[in-house]
């Protein structure tokens, strides 16, 4: 992984470098010498978050049919609703 380094101008000038260069890894903005940004693909973003599948696909895992969902049932009457 090649970490690249531009200055807030030079990704203003041009975009597609930096969206070129953050394929082969993550691209640091500086402005005023200082690191301020880091452009980072998606599947790099997805895998430091964990963020990998969707909640469809957790939903769909096999096996979650199978498991246990202890509900435990209240006595407490119903409360009443005030819609005024």
């Amino acid at each position: 992984m090649t970490t690249t380094t531009v200055t807030s101008r030079e990704f203003n000038h041009d975009i597609s470098h930096a969206k070129r260069a953050s394929q082969r890894g993550p691209v640091i903005i500086t402005d005023r010498g200082e690191p301020s940004y880091v452009l980072l693909s998606i599947d790099t973003y997805r895998e430091l978050t964990g963020a990998t599948c969707n909640i469809v696909e957790l939903l769909a895992m096999p096996g979650l049919s199978d498991a246990e969902l202890d509900i435990e049932r209240t006595s407490a009457p119903p409360r009443e609703v005030d819609l005024s």
